[in-house]
C-alpha cells in the first residue's frame, strides 16, 4: 500500500529462507497483503510446514519519529507475549538484522492458524462479534497484567520514561513535528495542543506501565471457528497505559470489547487521558500517507472528524 513496504524477488526470499532453514525446500511463497508498512510472505515447505517471514522496511526509509526499530520492538513483545492465557503468538524463528541479505531487518515466525477478524466481518452475525470482542477484552485485560518497569517502546535502545506524562508528551511531540514536516491540517496549533497536555498532566501520575499491544485493529486479530485464536503485528506494543490500547479508540471502542474488559464506567482522569491517547493515534494517521505516499488521502479524510470530535472534547474538560 505505501513505499514503506520492501518488496522482495522470489530470489531473495529464497536465499534469505535458505539460510535460515538450510535443512528445508522451500516450495512456494504468497506475499501477505493486509499490513500496511512491513512486507510479510507466508513461506511453504515441501515437509507441508509453513512459516511467515516479514521484512522491515530499508534502513534507510524515512518513518515517523515514533517508528523506531519497530521489528525488535515486535521480537522483544512477542517474546513476553508467549505465556499469556487465552491467545496465541507466534514464535520466533529466526531473527537477523545485519543486512547481509536484505536491506532491511527480518525475521520468521511459525505461521498461526485462522483468519483475520476484518476479513471475515462481513461474515459473522452480531452475536458473534459480540462475542468475539468481549473475548478481545479479556485479552487486552491479560495482556495488561504483564508489568514493565518503565514507560516507553519496547525495541531495546529505547529512551526509558519514569513518568507516563514525559512518555506521552514525547509521543505527542513526535507527531505534531511529522505533522509539521509533512504541511499537515491538523486543526489546532502545536503550541495549543501541547499547552493543554502541561494542564492535564496531574491525571497521568498514578499509572503503573503495563504491556499494551497498541495496534489491535482487525486486522491484527485472526479467528478460528467463531473465537480468538491469535493476535499478531506486536510491532508497535510498548510499556504503557492500558487505555492506549486501539480498542480505546472513539473509533473502535464497544460495549462488548468493554463488559469483556471488566470496566464499563470510566473516571474523569481515565477519560480525559484516553482523549489524549485518541489524539496521538489519530494525528499519526492523519500524517503517516504522506510519509508512505499511499496513493489518496482518504486515510487522512476518513479520520480527521474523530480528531476534530476528541480535540473538541478535551478542550471542555
Amino acid at each position: 500500500m505505501g513505499v514503506t513496504k520492501n518488496i522482495q524477488s522470489r530470489e531473495a526470499v529464497e536465499k534469505i529462507i535458505g539460510n535460515a532453514f538450510p535443512e528445508k525446500e522451500m516450495t512456494g511463497y504468497t506475499e501477505l497483503s493486509e499490513g500496511l508498512c512491513n512486507i510479510a510472505y507466508r513461506i511453504e515447505f515441501s515437509d507441508g510446514s509453513k512459516s511467515i517471514l516479514k521484512i522491515a522496511p530499508q534502513f534507510n526509509r524515512t518513518l515517523l519519529r515514533n517508528e523506531k526499530c519497530l521489528m525488535n520492538a515486535e521480537v522483544n513483545a512477542m517474546k513476553l507475549a508467549e505465556n499469556i492465557p487465552n491467545v496465541k503468538t507466534a514464535k520466533v524463528q529466526y531473527y537477523d538484522t545485519s543486512k547481509a541479505l536484505c536491506t532491511g531487518d527480518y525475521f520468521i515466525m511459525e505461521c498461526l492458524e485462522g483468519e483475520s477478524l476484518v476479513s471475515l466481518q462481513d461474515k459473522l452475525s452480531e452475536e458473534e462479534k459480540a462475542r468475539i470482542y468481549s473475548e478481545i477484552g479479556n485479552i487486552v485485560r491479560d495482556i495488561s497484567g504483564i508489568k514493565g518497569e518503565y514507560f516507553g517502546p519496547l525495541y531495546d535502545s529505547a529512551e526509558k520514561f519514569h513518568k507516563l506524562y514525559d512518555f506521552v508528551k514525547m509521543l505527542i511531540r513526535n507527531v505534531l513535528a511529522d505533522a509539521e514536516e509533512k504541511n499537515i491540517i491538523i486543526g489546532g496549533s502545536p503550541e495549543e495542543i501541547l499547552f493543554l497536555l502541561e494542564a492535564h498532566k496531574a491525571v497521568f501520575g498514578e499509572v503503573s506501565p503495563v504491556l499494551v499491544h497498541y495496534d489491535l485493529w482487525e486486522g491484527n486479530i485472526f479467528v478460528k471457528n467463531g473465537h480468538v485464536c491469535a493476535l499478531i503485528d506486536w510491532e508497535r506494543a510498548l510499556w504503557g497505559d492500558v487505555l492506549m490500547e486501539d480498542r480505546f479508540r472513539r473509533h473502535s471502542v464497544n460495549d462488548p470489547f468493554l463488559k469483556g474488559f471488566g470496566q464499563t464506567v470510566f473516571s474523569r482522569e481515565e477519560r480525559i487521558r484516553t482523549l489524549w491517547y485518541d489524539i496521538i493515534l489519530y494525528l499519526t494517521m492523519m500524517t503517516e500517507g504522506r510519509f508512505r505516499e499511499y496513493p489518496d488521502d482518504s486515510q487522512y479524510r476518513w479520520i480527521k472528524p474523530y480528531f476534530d470530535l476528541s480535540w473538541s472534547e478535551l478542550k471542555s474538560m
